[in-house]
């Protein structure tokens, strides 16, 4: 293979993922081996890449290529979500852009639109994602609406019904009028806003007096059904037994007492609206009220809104307060900040609402999921700051609404055979809910044409919390080898925006039907911002396109750029620049390669002990690196990891091994180097293959020929053994030596091809086992131990050892001595200074301690400067 100039990106993603492809690489079957297995995060069906899918899947690629070459039997899971909402919502747009309503459509017509949709945008991510290098086993690739994933679901609700745990009744939800469907406590955003509150005076019945109320929201006011007043407020006290006029309506409501009342909010009177609050659904219960609901399902006003009729709630705000003004209603209106709930999918302003809704008890079922994290640690949270917000989770839980009134999604299996609100039956089938009818109805006449199934579909996450179960099979057929090999699963990579939207439901879907945890880590990401920390959004326009990125600076400069900054749970300030960085570090990388494989190798030349000692440091220092980097791992610092490596390749191998095993100009390299060299450039791929997988493995096909079963993606992770600390030790001290020695070089402008002597007071005993790589480096002609200094000479310090270098007219000694007395005059009178305010009590008692700490340090530099420029004026006369 002939080697390019530059490494092609381009050209090296689309090879090495094809050849990994065809190879069957990325394909799991069970074996003797010990299972890895990650299951993917599901993106909607119908998204597209963003940043934040592609930091969490770079993340799970990372994880599942080490698996694979730490020789387990590595299976990632990828698919994608049906979500419910978001995609129904796109199908409508796309409708309604043809002229076309859903409400004219029956719901199998619908779903002939929704799975035309699908068909044509869903997989778009997953194919964006192979772009980036993901490993994923593309054979087992589900979706939350296949018919298995379905049946699954299916069987979980009859099941769990069967056990008591779901119920259908009549609650307050929160409904979105956008979506026109309910949601979960949890899928509603609060979000502080700059409102109004408005001050409403209600005439009361048969008086000229009236009675004020404080109210955000003007427009409800027509499904009053009371007012209430705290039994302890004296000030009301004549009204017990009144009656009170609503304005505009006028309606007449009774004037009920009931501690509830804050006595110290707004003016102690409390307007009591059933049907739009869940606190006044209680007042409502408790005191018998009416209960008037005056909103369609998407948020405009019904027949009790009188002249309001099918204007939309916020518009009728701003008239509905034009109105009572005009007739005297409104006593004052002041400027309130009040927390308003919104859709998370859809952004509309939520409205409780009373509603017929299936329900999942919760308050038994989260048991086990709350011991696994929060006491055995069978579960483990990284970072586990996180603990605290799972347990607030748990410990405040309320039944789960999992009901969704759309028509995309798995339909609930409950069948209605009358009239009544309890004349239903639930199960699998139609043919088997027609047996239970019967049964339950003891009217053996009835047929499948009686039935009717409820049209509601099932929340998305009462789908997606089956996942890690139910891609293998394990609801459907809890014995089949794939979930009994591959399930519990190893590790999971998500957003802590979703830890109990999908995480903690997994943990108690798993412990409920299998025993057993779904995952052992779950490793939480930060989200992606930018660097004026704003979350990453189409809308603020400040997100790149991540294919864009990956054309610009390739997939693995992108995943280094995005890994760096990456550690668990803390926010990524992204910067395009860190993709540059990573490009930057794939070409450093590229040429490294290039000057090795650019050496012509000998047989019959001895191995310079310069090389021989550089092996053996570099060796240790990869095994030291090493270690570290499987501590990292263990506790999912991965970004702590790439950066050992990082430091490793750029630093210790590109910087300083190659410089010292580097053969003369235009001359041999022997052959004993240039095998460990190569075996040492080979354990660095290994180690940077997880991360930048596509360069990696273009280096390693060109480093020899290669059958596919050689190929990197499965090779050995390197193994730790005894690492020489001593030797690293050393070494570091050589480098401060042989850095010393090009300083002087570059100060005096001494040519580097012009040897030089070198002469040594070993304060430090330090060791001479780089002696031949300090001579290589700083081409010394001889280094000579010496108990006495040397006049006529440079000098420099290394700790206590003195480092001489004789002139020999090398310099001009008379402009050397000038220049370092000016040298000296100038740190003296810079010292002058620094103990000035170091003997200034003032300034003492009264700056902070680093500012005196950093004035200290400063005095400490300058004493050592003056010493070493002293020294080197005594060693020229």
């Amino acid at each position: 293979m002939s080697i390019p100039a530059q490494f092609d990106a381009k050209q090296s993603e689309q090879k090495w993922y094809n050849y990994w492809m065809k190879n069957n690489y990325f394909h799991s079957e069970p074996d003797h081996r010990t299972p890895y297995t990650i299951v993917i995060p599901p993106p909607n069906v119908t998204g597209v890449l963003h940043m934040g899918h592609m930091l969490n899947n770079t993340i799970q690629d990372v994880l599942i290529r080490r698996a694979r070459l730490k020789g387990m039997n590595a299976c990632w899971v990828p698919g994608t979500d049906h979500a419910s909402i978001a995609t129904e919502a796109k199908v409508v747009a796309k409708l309604k852009a043809e002229g076309i309503n859903k409400e004219d459509l029956t719901r199998e017509e619908f779903l002939k639109h929704a799975w035309e949709w699908t068909d044509k945008h869903g997989g778009i991510i997953l194919e964006q994602l192979k772009k980036l290098g993901c490993s994923c086993d593309w054979d087992r690739t589900k979706f939350t609406m296949d018919d298995d994933m379905s049946a699954s679901v299916i069987k979980l609700f009859v099941d769990l019904y069967n056990k008591g745990l779901i119920y259908r009744g009549y609650r307050m939800v929160n409904w979105d009028p956008e979506a026109k469907t309910t949601l979960s406590d949890e899928e509603v955003i609060y979000e502080e806003r700059q409102g109004k509150l408005y001050f409403l005076n209600y005439k009361i019945e048969g008086s000229t007096e009236s009675v004020t109320i404080a109210t955000t929201r003007p427009e409800t006011i027509l499904g009053d059904t009371a007012i209430c007043i705290n039994p302890n407020d004296e000030r009301f006290a004549h009204l017990k037994g009144k009656k009170a006029i609503v304005p505009i309506c006028n309606r007449v409501i009774p004037i009920i007492f009931d501690d509830y009342v804050d006595m110290e909010f707004g003016t102690g009177c409390l307007k009591v609206t059933p049907a739009h609050d869940v606190n006044d659904k209680e007042l409502g219960n408790r005191h018998n009220l009416d209960i008037i609901d005056i909103f369609n399902e998407n948020a405009t006003l019904n027949s009790y809104g009188l002249h309001y009729q099918g204007k939309d709630r916020f518009l009728v705000r701003d008239e509905i307060v034009i109105e009572l003004e005009s007739l005297g209603h409104i006593a004052k209106i002041e400027n309130h900040i009040n927390k308003v709930g919104t859709s998370e999918r859809t952004k509309a302003v939520i409205e409780p609402r009373l509603s017929d809704q299936w329900f999942l008890k919760m308050e038994d079922l989260v048991k086990p999921a709350f011991k696994a994290v929060m006491e055995t640690e069978e579960i483990k949270l990284y970072p586990n700051r996180f603990n605290n917000t799972y347990k607030h989770w748990l410990e405040n839980i309320r039944d789960w609404n999992i009901s969704r009134q759309l028509w995309w999604g798995q339909q609930i299996p409950a069948y209605f055979y009358g009239d009544g609100k309890e004349d239903y039956v639930v199960a699998e089938s139609i043919e088997e809910a027609l047996e239970l009818a019967k049964a339950k109805t003891n009217n053996p006449q009835l047929a499948i044409h009686n039935l009717k199934q409820d049209a509601d579909a099932l929340d998305t996450w009462f789908s997606s919390w089956l996942w890690p179960m139910a891609v293998f099979g394990g609801i459907l057929e809890p014995e089949n080898k794939d979930f009994k090999y591959y399930y519990p699963t190893n590790d999971l990579v998500t957003g802590p925006d979703i830890l109990f939207f999908w995480v903690a439901r997994m943990i108690i879907a798993g412990y409920e039907y299998t025993g057993e945890k779904p995952f052992t880590n779950v490793y939480l990401t930060g989200i992606v911002r930018d660097k004026q920390r704003r979350k990453m959004s189409k809308s603020l326009g400040n997100s790149p396109d991540p294919l864009d990125l990956i054309e610009k600076y390739g997939a693995d400069g992108v995943r280094v750029g995005l890994l760096l900054s990456a550690s668990a749970g803390n926010d990524i300030m992204f910067d395009e620049e860190l993709c540059n960085n990573g490009k930057a570090f794939a070409n450093k990388i590229w040429n490294a390669f290039k000057l090795i494989n650019g050496w012509e190798v000998s047989d019959s030349i001895p191995q310079p002990e310069s090389s021989k000692i550089a092996i053996a440091w570099y060796e240790a220092k990869l095994e030291k690196t090493l270690a570290e980097i499987e501590d990292q791992f263990e506790k999912y610092r991965l970004s702590d990891a790439l950066m050992a490596i990082y430091k490793l390749v750029w630093d210790d191998f590109c910087s300083w091994f190659l410089e010292m095993i580097k053969p003369g100009y235009q001359q041999p390299i022997d052959k004993v180097t240039y095998t460990r060299a190569i075996a040492a450039l080979e354990a660095n791929l290994k180690l940077l293959h997880p991360f930048m997988p596509f360069l990696t493995e273009e280096i390693w096909q060109h480093l020899a020929e290669r059958s596919p079963e050689q190929a990197l993606i499965i090779s050995e992770w390197p193994t730790i053994a005894n690492t020489n600390a001593n030797l690293i030790a050393d070494f570091e001290f050589a480098s401060e030596v042989i850095a010393g020695l090009r300083t002087i070089r570059k100060d005096k402008n001494i040519p580097f091809k012009e040897e030089i002597e070198l002469k040594v007071i070993n304060h430090e005993n330090a060791s001479k086992e780089f002696d031949s790589v300090i001579i290589k480096l700083g081409n010394v002609s001889s280094i000579d131990y010496i108990s006495e200094q040397v006049n006529g000479a440079l000098t420099y310090r290394v700790k206590s050892n003195e480092y001489f270098i004789p002139i020999s007219g090398a310099i001009n000694v008379e402009e050397e001595v000038a220049k370092l007395q000016e040298e000296l005059k100038y740190t003296n009178g810079f010292l002058n200074s620094v103990r000035a305010k170091l003997s200034n009590e003032k300034f003492v008692s009264g700056a902070p301690e680093k500012v005196i700490e950093m004035e200290r340090k400063k005095e400490a530099d300058a004493l050592a400067k003056i010493a070493t420029i002293e020294q080197s004026l005594a060693s020229l006369k």
